[in-house]
């Protein structure tokens, strides 16, 4: 599982190099004063017991898409594959800061023994793969002199099989992420 982790992170690593090379897309007044001021963004997200690769990308205005690829360190074999849709707005009437609210959906492979014991005992050794629906709440702060985004936010999931948690492990987290212009 590690390695689809990395498998997906020098993926995502390599189609933001191929957007680097393009011409800078000129955005609209209304985008700049109303969301931060980048284009994409790539870098970490943890909390205690997750580590993962995070891409979030504006596509129109304050709308933006965001994934996220993670791994709970503490377990044995997992990674889950996450889609979000973001809608942002400014606070505190500064355009470095902003709340952001959105939903989307995850695809997971877990360990058995770690994540659902019956299945475990019922089938034995081995993985399965769940899908599931994610929410996610968060504040974001992008610096202006280094391209340097910091967001916290809470993402509450349900799983369609196996462990359904609303707020297990991977609810929140804290990310980094170099910004694109």
């Amino acid at each position: 599982m590690k390695k689809v982790v990395l498998f997906m992170s020098l993926f995502a690593l390599v189609a933001i190099q191929a957007n680097a090379q393009r011409k800078p897309v000129k955005r609209s007044s209304y985008s700049n004063s109303s969301v931060a001021d980048y284009h994409t963004a790539l870098g970490m997200r943890v909390n205690p017991w997750i580590v993962g690769f995070t891409i979030k990308h504006f596509i129109k205005g304050p709308h933006a898409i965001e994934g996220i690829v993670s791994t709970n360190h503490e377990r044995n074999n997992n990674v889950t594959m996450t889609g979000l849709y973001e809608y942002h707005w400014n606070v505190f009437g500064k355009s470095e800061f902003n709340m952001y609210a959105g939903g989307g959906v995850h695809v997971g492979i877990y360990d058995r023994f770690d994540y659902d014991r019956d299945r475990w005992v019922r089938d034995g050794k081995g993985t399965y793969a769940t899908a599931g629906l994610d929410g996610i709440f968060g504040l974001e702060y992008t610096f202006k002199k280094i391209p340097l985004n910091l967001s916290a936010d809470l993402k509450p999931y349900f799983h369609f099989s196996g462990q359904t948690n609303f707020f297990g492990e991977e609810i929140g987290g804290i990310s980094a992420r170099y910004t694109f212009k």
